[in-house]
Order: C-alpha cells, then sequence, then structure tokens
C-alpha cells in the first residue's frame, strides 16, 4: 500500500533525519500507509504535525556501559534507551541485549511499542532499551556487574511515573533481578513498579513469564473464531525457542494445536509426534542449551536441521516469534504453497513487508506484532497494578485479565478495520487504532 500523498514529506522527512536506521524506516513507513485513510477522514489530524510529533522521539539516551569480566579485563558496551511517547502514560517496553542491538533497532522497537500499548487499553506510553552486549556464554557474575554497571546510569531516567522498562531479547528474570537490586540500592527505595518482568518473591506477577506467547495464541484464537473455526488438530510452527516460543507453543498445545516444530539461530527441529513441550523447557530454561540439544535428547521422532529455514515445514498455523524481519518474501510463498491459514506475530515485526503483502493477497490471516504480541505489556501494567495496590493476584486470575485484553485488542482492530473500509486488514485496524488513540491524547495536552 503506497503511503498517501500528504502524508509523503512526513514518510522524507523521518527518513532523511534518521539515516541509515532501516527497520526504524520500515516501522513507520507500515504505519503511515494506513493513515491516509484517517487523515481523509479526520483531516484534523494533519494539523499542529501531530504526526510527525508522533514519528520524533521525546528523549534519546545512549550512554558507555563499563563492567570487568572474570578475567580482570574491562569490557565496553554502549546502552540506550529510546523515551519515544508518553501521552497515555509512563514510557513502557523492554531492554534487549544483544549484539545487533543499535539506535536504530531500538527507535523502531520504541515506535512499535507507542501503537501496541495504546491498543491494550492500559495508561501506558511507549519506550523501549537495550545494550550490545551478548549475554550467551558469559558466567553469572559478568552479567551481574553487566547489569550493574547499565542500571547505574539508567537509573537516573526511570520511576514508576516515569519510565517502567522490561525483559525482551537477551533480558530475563536473572537480568531483571540484577537490575531491580541495584536500582533499589542507588535509589534507597523500594520502588516496585519501577520494572516489570520480577520474580515473584519481589513483587513480580503470575503469568507474565507466559503472557507474550499466551496472548499471541488468544489473538490467532479470536481471528480463527471469527471466521467460525478454531486451533484444534492444526499443525502448528512457531519459529524461535525463547520465551515467547515457548510459551506460544504451550497455549498452542492446550487450545488442541499439534505444533511440530521450533528453532533457533542455528537451525530447527522438526517433531512430527509434537514439541515435547517439558523437554523443550529443560533444554532452554534450565541447562540454556540450543536445540540441537532437543533433538538429541528426544530421539527418533525428532529431526534436526542445521542452518535450515523453519518456515520450510508445513503447517496451517505460522507463529514467528524470534525476532525482525525474519519471515520473508520467499518464506511467505512457501507457506502460502504449504496451506498456511493463520500468521501471528508473536515476535516485534519478524515479517517483511512483502510477507505480509503475500499472506493479505491470499486471503491468509494475519495479526501483526504490535496486536498479537501486546500480551507480555498488558500483564506488565498488570504488573504495575498489583505493585500501586500492594496485591498479588493469582495465576488465574491473572490469566484472564490477559485473555480478556487480547480479545478486546483483536476486536478493536477487526471493528476499525471495517469502519475504515478494509474488513479483515489487522495491520491497517492495528495501526488506525493506536494512532487515534495517542493522537486524541496529543491533541488534548497542546503542542508539547
Amino acid at each position: 500500500m503506497p503511503v498517501d500523498e500528504k502524508l509523503e514529506p512526513i514518510l522524507a522527512e523521518v527518513l532523511s533525519r534518521n539515516a541509515g536506521e532501516e527497520e526504524f524506516h520500515q516501522a513507520v513507513r507500515e504505519v503511515l500507509e494506513s493513515l491516509g485513510r484517517v487523515v481523509a477522514k479526520h483531516p484534523d489530524y494533519a494539523d499542529d504535525a501531530l504526526i510527525e510529533r508522533i514519528c520524533e522521539p521525546e528523549r534519546q539516551i545512549i550512554f558507555r556501559v563499563p563492567w570487568v569480566d572474570d578475567q580482570g579485563r574491562v569490557q565496553i558496551n554502549r546502552g540506550f534507551r529510546v523515551q519515544f511517547n508518553s501521552a497515555l502514560g509512563p514510557y513502557k517496553g523492554g531492554i534487549r541485549f544483544h549484539p545487533s542491538v543499535n539506535l536504530g533497532i531500538i527507535k523502531f522497537l520504541g515506535f512499535e511499542q507507542i501503537f501496541k500499548n495504546a491498543l491494550t487499553g492500559m495508561p501506558i506510553g511507549g519506550g523501549k532499551g537495550g545494550s550490545d552486549f551478548n549475554p550467551r556464554g558469559r558466567s553469572d557474575g559478568e552479567i551481574m556487574r553487566f547489569c550493574q554497571s547499565f542500571m547505574t546510569e539508567l537509573h537516573r531516567h526511570l520511576g514508576e511515573y516515569t519510565d517502567v522498562p522490561a525483559g525482551d531479547i537477551g533480558v530475563g528474570g536473572r537480568e531483571i533481578g540484577y537490575m531491580f537490586g541495584q536500582y533499589k540500592r542507588l535509589t534507597n527505595r523500594y520502588e516496585a513498579g519501577v520494572l516489570t518482568g520480577k520474580g515473584l518473591v519481589y513483587g513480580g506477577s503470575q503469568a507474565r513469564r507466559e503472557a507474550t506467547g499466551y496472548g499471541a495464541v488468544y489473538f490467532v484464537e479470536s481471528m480463527l473464531a471469527r471466521r467460525g473455526e478454531g486451533l484444534e488438530g492444526r499443525k502448528a510452527v512457531v519459529s524461535g525457542s525463547g520465551n515467547v516460543a515457548i510459551y506460544t507453543i504451550e497455549k498452542l498445545q492446550q487450545l488442541g494445536g499439534v505444533v511440530i516444530a521450533c528453532s533457533d539461530s542455528n537451525g530447527y527441529v522438526v517433531d512430527e509426534a509434537g514439541i515435547d513441550l517439558e523437554l523443550l523447557k529443560d533444554v532452554k530454561e534450565v541447562r540454556r542449551g540450543r536445540i540441537a540439544d532437543y533433538a538429541a535428547l528426544r530421539g527418533a521422532s525428532a529431526r534436526y536441521i542445521e542452518g535450515g529455514c523453519v518456515w520450510d515445514v508445513p503447517c496451517e498455523v505460522a507463529m514467528p516469534s524470534a525476532t525482525q524481519n525474519e519471515l520473508t518474501g520467499k518464506n511467505a510463498r512457501t507457506l502460502v504453497a504449504n496451506g498456511v491459514v493463520v500468521v501471528g506475530e508473536g515476535a516485534n515485526m519478524p515479517s517483511t513487508p512483502d510477507a505480509v503483502r503475500i499472506f493479505q493477497s491470499a486471503n491468509v490471516l494475519f495479526a501483526p506484532g504490535k496486536a498479537a504480541n501486546a500480551g507480555g505489556v498488558a500483564t506488565s501494567a498488570l504488573e504495575m497494578q498489583q505493585n500501586a495496590s500492594r496485591d498479588s493476584w493469582s495465576f488465574e486470575q491473572t490469566e484472564a485479565r490477559l485473555a480478556a485484553i487480547m480479545r478486546g485488542i483483536h476486536d478493536r482492530c477487526a471493528e476499525t478495520a471495517e469502519e475504515y473500509g478494509a474488513p479483515g486488514d489487522y495491520v491497517l485496524g492495528a495501526n488506525i487504532a493506536g494512532f487515534v488513540r495517542v493522537a486524541e491524547a496529543m491533541r488534548a495536552f497542546g503542542v508539547v
């Protein structure tokens, strides 16, 4: 879909001002492609540089992170926090530790987070952070020292009413614990609501670990239900084998799906008997191993393909849950030829624009990440709510709230797409519904 001519100068300015940040360009272009219909129906949204302001972060923080490895050598990494938009509440978004992290990656993630958070209906703004630090192969002591150094700088920009980070790729419960401990030490405050994804013993929420994966499946279930269909007996493929992938697999299995393949950065495994979830959890969460280890331990039913593409495996349900732009146009054509029915993005922007167009033109149900994977941040907001009230909810209570939020996001996207003349286009529905909520708040504040 081309960008409306009224919005082309805005896109050109974004591309010029943020040179070389390809992922950020891609994220902005996708949203602006949807907004032509909004501006046509409500021309006042083009006033006061409102769209331009949404595309420009409120604050971008880059800092040095020095730390000492186990050999006593000083290492240097770069830290980032992009506080993108606080119109709806404090900045909210994860921290990613991965060698690929740079400013453009963090800005794309933060921009997506604005609309994702708006779709939840919760009072949270959009932000994102991270570092080019690679936790793989590092000892617990090295990771602790890195996290403490990272938080020593970042803490001055955080607060439960200012900016509330969570985890992302490379940042799980261990890393959140180290960062929260350093924040507590530096501030002399037990400000539980300043970080989410915490351990249950110090203010975390039940179902937070499961929330992103579970939420993505609830969204896919709602899409199929709108067609009078379900997940029972459908073969599914999930990319990745980290937190999001594991709990996507778990909820798919609970709802009757048969997950036959998952992956990591080295290759993928096909298990025609269905992925053994407990074994996968043991390999990835306890041993911190690779997907090849799963295949070796599983035995005859599992095949490991090194360096292959998991999207070559025929399935009806595809859940890209690893990283950005992992599913290409070529992969999409393969999936369509093999009979895929629905694609739900568990990761952030895992499908390239070509892939999205191929799915939509083939009438494949497509759930964009900013809607489908919003369960994680929604449950983070529920964690903040529990922290603020000094309360703790049961797993069942929290999951029920998560399910209701995800079904509400689905309905909001579907109804918005119909309102703007594109029934079934969840990309357009998600972009417009998120944009309108943020834009209304920004207009109420004036030019700030």
